[in-house]
């Protein structure tokens, strides 16, 4: 797999290490119970979201899923706004109304993140339908789990892509465990990309561990929809190390499968060691990089406490007009 430039590299590394510093503080802190209603922590995942992302242009569309920080802080958004959010306060990316599961903002192409498992393709396959009516230059990307791949509002949106040819990206953040059901207990034929292929799309299963493979499938995939050539499906098999949400005691896998991809594939590891191996850092400037990650990442902790609940008048606010007036 061909390396991006140093500039891109260093990028998304140091993107990769700030959702694994979020995930982990809000982890903390959710224990505590700082975050309000828990979290669904995303670590081991970060290069599914950086790779996807990073190849992606700032106006493209996402929708996501329940899982969705990950997703949120590789479109952009910063951790002030995010972790603010997760503790529902005014100044967070949806006013503090929306908590960890409903991350979003449409007027800068986050089509939110929900609670109903495998909705995040159908609401980008909407706006893909959007976008190809209004003649836009640009894609929609829907995240889903592995859990979702199994429901039939999921196969219904594909195949709507695929007979319109809509410019639609289906992004399987396949971490491999629905809650604890492990994704090969439940899945019909054992290959999602093979699925998704008797739908007459691309599709492809690929590595989720490494950010440069999934950037290099989802720029390809762009530039097939941009030409009109329609939707793919991409498999990016991943990990998640913690359970499905915080605090869960999870009997459902070992602790030794669990260290085995930490130490084997873990994605930030394995793509330093592409970085100092190109050249690109020493590993004093990448301690510099977690360092500074560190200390983004202690502000916008610093940054959500100290600032305000929402005001009960807001309440109703975007209720009724939030949607009007949104371009795509």
């Amino acid at each position: 797999m061909s390396v991006p430039d140093k500039k891109t590299s260093l990028a998304l590394l140091r993107s990769m290490m700030v959702i694994r510093d979020f995930e982990e503080t809000a982890d903390k802190l959710s224990l505590r119970g700082k975050v309000s209603g828990g979290m669904h922590n995303s670590s081991g995942q970060e290069a599914v979201a950086v790779g996807v992302l990073s190849a992606l242009a700032e106006f493209d569309v996402i929708a996501t899923t329940h899982r969705s920080h990950h997703h949120t802080l590789a479109k952009g958004f910063t951790p002030r706004e995010i972790m603010a959010e997760l503790f529902t306060r005014s100044t967070g990316i949806s006013g503090g109304r929306g908590a960890s599961m409903h991350l979003g903002d449409v007027t800068r192409g986050h089509f939110g993140g929900n609670g109903i498992v495998g909705a995040g393709v159908g609401i980008a396959m909407g706006a893909a339908l959007g976008i190809q009516q209004k003649g836009d230059k640009k894609v929609s990307v829907g995240f889903i789990g592995d859990g979702g791949m199994n429901t039939g509002r999921t196969w219904e949106a594909i195949n709507m892509a695929v007979i319109y040819k809509l410019p639609l990206i289906v992004i399987v953040d396949n971490n491999q465990y629905a809650v604890e059901t492990f994704v090969g207990r439940v899945t019909g034929g054992g290959d999602l990309a093979k699925r998704a292929e008797g739908f007459g799309m691309r599709a492809f299963n690929i590595d989720g561990m490494d950010v440069a493979e999934v950037r290099k499938y989802t720029s390809e995939a762009r530039e097939r929809a941009l030409a009109g050539e329609g939707p793919t499906f991409i498999n990016a098999v991943t990990y998640r190390y913690y359970g499905h949400n915080v605090g869960e005691k999870g009997q459902y896998r070992t602790q030794e499968e669990i260290e085995r991809w930490k130490s084997t594939k873990d994605p930030i590891d394995h793509f330093i060691a592409v970085v100092l191996e190109q050249g690109y850092a020493n590993q004093a400037e990448v301690d510099e990089m977690r360092a500074s990650v560190r200390a983004e990442i202690e502000d916008a902790v610093a940054f959500a406490d100290s600032s305000p609940e929402p005001d009960i008048s807001t309440i109703y606010d975007d209720i009724d007009s939030g949607m009007l007036g949104v371009q795509l």
